[in-house]
């Protein structure tokens, strides 16, 4: 398993990591510097909100407010396309990952810890697209032989899942005349879910269906096939013989008259009423438990889910900026700290070991995209592949200079 580029302490958390890691002098200074470093870095994702926002309003399922002029096809796929690239570009700076389509499949293929089995209509979807941030190892007890056995089962789990789905057009639908329950056609929908295991993706798509595990075909099928044979020799077995012997007389292979009293009919009767009544309650055994499933599966998602569609990118985006923030704070204090240039390698390396040896933390930190957003905002100096951060007096000034910039009226 890779160590993951997301870093799993607060925001807060990081500053006072920092402080402490610089002398005690520079305390004060360092924290003023993190006050306006984060309003900074605020306002420039403030813009990428609100763009994420306005393309997304075309098609937001759940919108309170009316559109000004209506959107035609060609405007609203423009608005849909640049929605996806700008969702994807955020997911990545709060440092997500793709779930691959190998992964995906691998799901798809494993038991579900839930003993629910999904079927999934992939066609219904134009674009789907998966997202992961935090991947462990956990171990859950399960009940199996009817709960008389207990079973240890480790499985990889997603602490964060994005989901990002676009319907196929309301033609697709009509030509495969299936009606779309819960969603409407060439819409595109966001989820986020916590806590997911890698063998129960499936359960996030919005058109599984449960379907019955083989186990428990196996079951109900034995079932009905020992409690049907038992129906039908025991009230059904006398008037059986009795009809095949005549249909035998009728068809000329049964010399021998037979002869079927008033009783014998009353009988055959009641014998079909008492198995049909059989097969009702086999039939309603099968709804039930698939009843049971559904529900399953509705609890699970219920505890799981974090947000919908436009509540999904404000939650994105927050992390996003957070992770933006934490990944300059650092790589800013550890080239403050620094007695002299050192290289993107070195500090990556040097912020490695430091949180390996400090917090037992092992994390793929994002040197070369904290390194960047330093020098867009003139914090630290490159001089051929070496990095030096200037004083925090001139970090905060240029800091103010920058956010006293964003706006200039004449």
């Amino acid at each position: 398993m890779t160590n993951a580029r997301f870093i799993p302490f607060r925001k807060y958390d990081i500053i006072t990591l920092c402080q402490a890691y610089l002398n005690e002098e520079d305390h004060q200074s360092f924290a003023e510097f993190s006050t306006i470093l984060q309003s900074v870095i605020h306002y420039q994702y403030h813009d990428l909100l609100e763009s994420l926002k306005n393309n997304y309003a075309p098609f937001d399922p759940n919108a309170d407010t009316r559109l000004l002029n209506p959107i035609d096809d060609k405007t609203r796929k423009a608005h849909q396309a640049k929605f996806a690239q700008q969702f994807a570009t955020v997911l990545n700076a709060a440092n997500y990952e793709t779930i691959t389509n190998q992964d995906l499949q691998e799901a798809l293929n494993e038991e579900s810890l839930f003993k629910v089995r999904l079927a999934v209509e992939f066609a219904d979807f134009a674009e789907v697209v998966f997202y992961r941030r935090g991947e462990s190892q956990k171990t859950e007890t399960l009940r199996t032989w009817w709960g008389l056995r207990k079973k240890q089962v480790q499985f990889t789990n997603y602490d964060r899942v994005a989901i990002f789905i676009r319907f196929k057009d309301e033609q697709y639908f009509l030509e495969k005349g299936k009606k779309p329950m819960g969603f409407e056609p060439s819409s595109t929908i966001v989820k986020l879910f916590q806590n997911v295991p890698k063998a129960d993706l499936e359960m996030l798509f919005p058109n599984s269906e449960v379907k019955m595990r083989p186990i428990d075909k196996l079951i109900i099928g034995s079932s009905a096939l020992v409690g049907g044979t038992v129906v039908l020799v025991t009230k059904l077995g006398a008037s059986i013989l009795l009809l095949i012997a005549m249909i035998a007389f009728w068809g000329g292979w049964r010399s021998e008259e037979v002869h079927m009293s008033q009783q014998h009919f009353i009988t055959f009767a009641i014998g079909m009423g008492v198995f049909g009544s059989f097969i009702f309650k086999e039939w309603s055994k099968f709804k039930n438990r698939k009843i049971r499933f559904m529900k399953a599966l509705a609890d699970n998602l219920y505890f799981k889910n974090l947000d919908n569609n436009a509540g999904v990118f404000h939650t994105l985006v927050d992390a996003a900026e957070e992770e933006d923030v934490k990944e300059a704070l650092l790589a800013y204090t550890f080239l403050l700290k620094a007695d002299e240039a050192i290289s993107s390698v070195q500090l990556d390396q040097r912020i490695e070991a430091w949180f390996y040896s400090t917090q037992q933390c092992q994390l793929d930190f994002e040197i070369d995209d904290a390194l960047s957003k330093l020098v867009k905002l003139n914090l630290v100096e490159e001089t051929q592949g070496l990095y030096q951060a200037v004083d925090l007096k001139t970090a905060k000034q240029r800091l103010d200079a920058r956010w006293d910039g964003f706006f200039t009226f004449g």
